[in-house]
C-alpha cells in the first residue's frame, strides 16, 4: 500500500504573521508531493507514463488544478493584497521546483526557461479554471474535475484513455484535494480573515 503524504498543517510558534514566502514554501512542498504521488499511483495502476516528459506534464496539470484550488480558498479567506502575495509566491516557488526537477532528470537545456514556461502554463490554466464553479472550499464542480480529467487523458496513450478519467476524478482528486485543503487552511490560520467566496483572477506574470 502507498503511504499517505505527510504534510505541514500548523506552524511552530512565532511572533507575527507568516511571510508569503514561508507559506509558499510549505504549500509548494505539499502540492508537489501529492501531484508526484498521484503520478506514481497511475504507474502502480499500470497506466503507462513512458517518458519523463509525460510525467512532468501530468504533474504540471495536477499542480495547476491544485494551485487554482488554493486560490479559491485564499479568495474566501485572505485580503486581496495578501492573497496575491501568497499565490504569486506559491507559483514562483513551484516554478523553481519544476525547473530543479526537470534539470535533475533530463539535464539542462539552454534554449528553455522551464520556470517561466511553467508559470505561463499556470496562468493559462487559471484562465481555464476560472470558468468553472467550485461550490465551496471542500470540493470542485464536476465540470472542473472533468476538464482536468480530459487534460490528463489527452496526454495518455490510446490504451489508457478509456479509464483514466475515472481514476482521476473518483480516486486521485478527492484524496489530493483533501490533503491540500487541510494543509493550506492550517497554514493560513494566522492570516486576517476575509468573508466571501468567488472566482479569482489569473496570476500576474513573473
Amino acid at each position: 500500500m502507498v503511504k499517505p503524504v505527510k504534510v505541514r498543517t500548523v506552524w511552530f510558534k512565532k511572533e507575527g504573521e507568516r511571510s508569503a514566502e514561508e507559506i509558499a514554501t510549505a504549500v509548494a512542498s505539499t502540492t508537489w508531493r501529492v501531484a508526484d504521488k498521484a503520478v506514481d499511483n497511475l504507474g502502480r495502476e499500470n497506466y503507462d507514463i513512458i517518458t519523463p516528459a509525460r510525467g512532468f506534464k501530468l504533474i504540471a496539470e495536477f499542480l495547476a488544478f491544485l494551485v487554482h484550488y488554493c486560490d479559491r480558498m485564499a479568495y474566501a479567506t485572505l485580503t486581496p493584497e495578501r492573497r496575491v502575495a501568497v499565490l504569486q509566491a506559491v507559483a514562483n516557488r513551484l516554478g523553481e521546483v519544476m525547473e530543479e526537477n526537470i534539470i535533475s532528470v533530463v539535464g539542462p537545456d539552454p534554449s528553455r526557461n522551464f520556470k517561466a514556461e511553467f508559470i505561463d502554463f499556470l496562468n493559462r490554466r487559471f484562465n481555464d479554471y476560472a470558468e468553472f464553479e467550485f461550490p465551496d472550499d471542500e470540493k470542485a464542480s464536476f465540470p472542473a474535475l472533468r476538464f482536468l480529467g480530459l487534460q490528463i487523458r489527452d496526454e495518455m496513450g490510446d490504451n489508457d484513455k478509456t479509464w483514466i478519467m475515472d481514476q482521476i476524478m473518483d480516486i486521485e482528486m478527492p484524496e489530493m484535494m483533501g490533503t491540500v485543503r487541510k494543509s493550506f487552511k492550517g497554514l493560513l490560520s494566522d492570516a486576517p480573515v476575509k468573508r466571501g467566496f468567488g472566482s479569482p483572477d489569473m496570476l500576474p506574470p513573473e
